[in-house]
């Protein structure tokens, strides 16, 4: 059984040593945010997570059938389908959907296939008039409504009122396209509302889709998730930028079916065992080699400050009406969002949105998705197509110092695979703070997955 989430006080858990988030947050130049003030750290027990939801091919199945199967999820973004009869193919663990712009200007989706012989009726994103499928011609109307069955005269069975595609639920928010693939599931209003009311103040309508980046990579779709869920993995991972990030000074909090971790930037990791100076924590937070220039900034100058002005000035031609609103936090930080199961947006002026799902029914491998999301003015520009990396082909290839933080990352996915493949502990162990996001996946997970799967037997 899923341990209850209880509130945990934030004026005496334990934490780590150095200012907390909340303390930096009293530094800053302009009004903080009511969002940015908000706490919520739970208390989730310590029990470990079975392996077996890693590494277990039933353990899968049981997604598929009571998570993926009944979930809202993010399939693509209002931008990709601008015109009528645009179309886009949207997988998850085996199965496939079609989110079709109709002439009314709704989004609606079915299942990717025909109601003959279950031919899929796409192969590919596109644009046409209607939904034909290329192995007998059976056609459907964008709405969905059947069209035309060639040589109709040999199937007086099939009624037209009782032959359109099945509608799937679709929603909404923030320029992004939700489907639901059971047609009684709950409202999308409920599934969103705690992500909705956190992002009042940061409209993601206002972003065009700049760049969309994916890959396959060799581990479970969690273990990659999980590896972007917690800032405690950078002492060992990315040591390089201790020196700018105060990681386990992070702020973790969990709600009902979202969760964030804020962690704080130009300020050093309290893991370090010297402080580091001003140039040393421009270099880190940079990526700058010997040799390379160091931008210049008053000897003494508050770095969270002067970086977020420098910020508001880079941004202010596409984002003239808010970037003087934006408190410096907004500006420096990492605001990582995630709404259960596999979507993560970034808050305030932070472009990232990640996306986990399964690689088919592939229970060891998954596809990882980075979409960058760009506020701009005037007209909207179109937004980029995806771009697959192939195997050996590095995350920086396509995002720059971004992508070298990741293949840091990517580079322990397998490991941890063939870790959990090889181990006699039958489970993983969790902080308790931490690693709260991580739990509380899991947490969400036993709701859908595991307790329902009780019940059948």
């Amino acid at each position: 059984m899923a341990a209850k989430m209880k509130l945990r006080n934030p004026q005496t858990m334990a934490r780590s040593p150095g200012v907390t988030y909340q303390q930096l947050l009293d530094e800053d130049s302009k009004e903080v945010p009511p969002v940015l003030r908000l706490q919520s750290p739970v208390d989730l027990g310590d029990a470990d997570i079975s392996n077996e939801r890693y590494t277990s091919a039933a353990w899968h199945d049981l997604e598929v059938k009571h998570l993926w199967r009944k979930v809202w999820q993010f399939a693509c973004r209002e931008e990709d389908l601008p015109n009528v009869g645009d179309t886009h193919r949207y997988d998850i663990a085996g199965l496939s959907f079609l989110v079709v712009h109709t002439e009314t200007g709704d989004y609606k989706a079915y299942p990717n296939a025909c109601l003959h012989r279950g031919r899929m009726l796409k192969e590919f994103d596109g644009n046409s008039s209607e939904l034909r499928c290329p192995f007998h011609g059976f056609c459907w109307h964008l709405n969905g409504e059947l069209k035309d069955v060639p040589a109709r005269w040999d199937f007086p069975q099939v009624k037209d009122e009782d032959f359109s595609l099945p509608e799937i639920p679709t929603a909404t928010w923030g320029g992004f396209i939700f489907i639901n693939p059971d047609q009684d599931c709950a409202p999308f209003a409920d599934f969103i509302k705690d992500m909705a009311e956190q992002f009042e103040r940061w409209d993601l309508t206002k972003s065009y889709k700049q760049s969309h980046t994916a890959k396959i990579m060799p581990a479970n779709w969690k273990i990659a998730q999980e590896a972007f869920c917690e800032a405690y993995h950078v002492n060992g991972t990315h040591p390089q930028i201790l020196k700018s990030l105060g990681d386990v000074n992070s702020q973790v909090d969990v709600w009902d079916n979202c969760a964030r971790v804020i962690t704080p930037g130009w300020t050093p990791s309290p893991l370090l065992e010297a402080q580091p100076t001003q140039s040393e924590v421009i270099a880190a937070t940079f990526d700058l080699r010997e040799g390379d220039a160091i931008p210049e900034v008053p000897e003494g100058a508050d770095l969270r400050q002067h970086f977020a002005a420098a910020a508001r000035e880079t941004l202010r031609a596409d984002a003239p009406d808010r970037v003087d609103e934006y408190c410096d936090a907004e500006l420096v930080d990492n605001i990582d969002y995630t709404v259960f199961p596999n979507f993560h947006p970034w808050g305030a002026f932070n472009r990232i949105v990640y996306r986990f799902r399964p690689n088919g029914n592939d229970h060891r491998s998954c596809i990882m998705e980075c979409i960058m999301l760009a506020p701009f003015s005037g007209e909207r520009p179109e937004p980029a197509p995806i771009r697959w990396l192939e195997e050996n082909e590095p995350w920086s290839a396509a995002l720059g110092f971004l992508g070298k933080v990741f293949e840091q990352d990517a580079f322990n996915m397998p490991k941890v695979q063939q870790g959990l493949e090889t181990t006699y502990k039958p489970g993983v162990t969790l902080a308790g703070y931490q690693e709260a996001k991580v739990r509380w996946l899991h947490h969400k997970l036993t709701e859908w997955v595991e307790n329902p799967a009780k019940e059948e037997t």
